[in-house]
């Protein structure tokens, strides 16, 4: 199972980034634990300074603006 966290204060792209993985882990039959992350101590704690940020396994792999679907199954199938 990914263990995935999505970095943002909660804003329209924080949101449409967690409902993304979520479709593409539905459909490509991935486990995926999701956990959303709002406080900005541990935002920036991980390093990300623009947000949505997304971290896969412990790894920061995405930070600022919407990621592609593409993006997103390569994160998950990796």
């Amino acid at each position: 199972m990914k263990q995935i966290q999505v970095l943002g204060s909660g804003c329209a792209n924080c949101q449409r980034t967690y409902q993304l993985i979520e479709e593409v882990a539905r459909r490509e039959g991935v486990a995926v634990d999701i956990e959303k992350v709002e406080d900005m101590a541990d935002i920036l704690a991980m390093g990300v300074m623009s947000t949505p940020g997304v971290v896969v396994d412990g790894k920061v792999v995405h930070s600022g603006g919407l990621p592609g679907q593409k993006q997103v199954v390569e994160w998950l199938t990796s």
